[in-house]
């Protein structure tokens, strides 16, 4: 049963981020950035945890996960350190992520011919 849930709300996310880009046009970087900001909505509002809780990695692997890292990373550091732990939290929940994201476009870039 994870396994399905996971699917169908991995799914729906999906879903509801083809439906911005084919019914309302938003380009791709539009649509990230508001799935992304969803994510960190969420998160603020105490939503996302249970969402993960249930849904397992259809919560965990969409974009909106990106969000939800971001904002909690922050809060989490906040408690700890006030003001001066909230970009400290961001970059030490989603750096790897980023740092990831850096080296793999690297070497994609070295392989490949741009278009262009």
């Amino acid at each position: 049963m994870t396994f399905l849930w996971a699917f169908l709300i991995g799914g729906a996310i999906c879903v509801i981020g083809q439906l911005m880009m084919d019914v309302i046009k938003l380009t791709p970087a539009h649509t990230m950035t508001a799935l992304v900001v969803a994510g960190a909505i969420l998160d603020g509002l105490g939503l996302y945890e249970p969402l993960i809780d249930f849904a397992g990695a259809g919560a965990t692997v969409p974009i909106t996960s990106f969000g939800n890292a971001l904002v909690h990373g922050a809060m989490s550091e906040a408690e700890k350190h006030g003001i001066i732990g909230i970009i400290g939290g961001i970059f030490e929940v989603t750096s790897a992520g980023i740092s990831a994201a850096i080296i793999f476009s690297f070497f994609a870039a070295l392989c490949f011919k741009p278009k262009g």
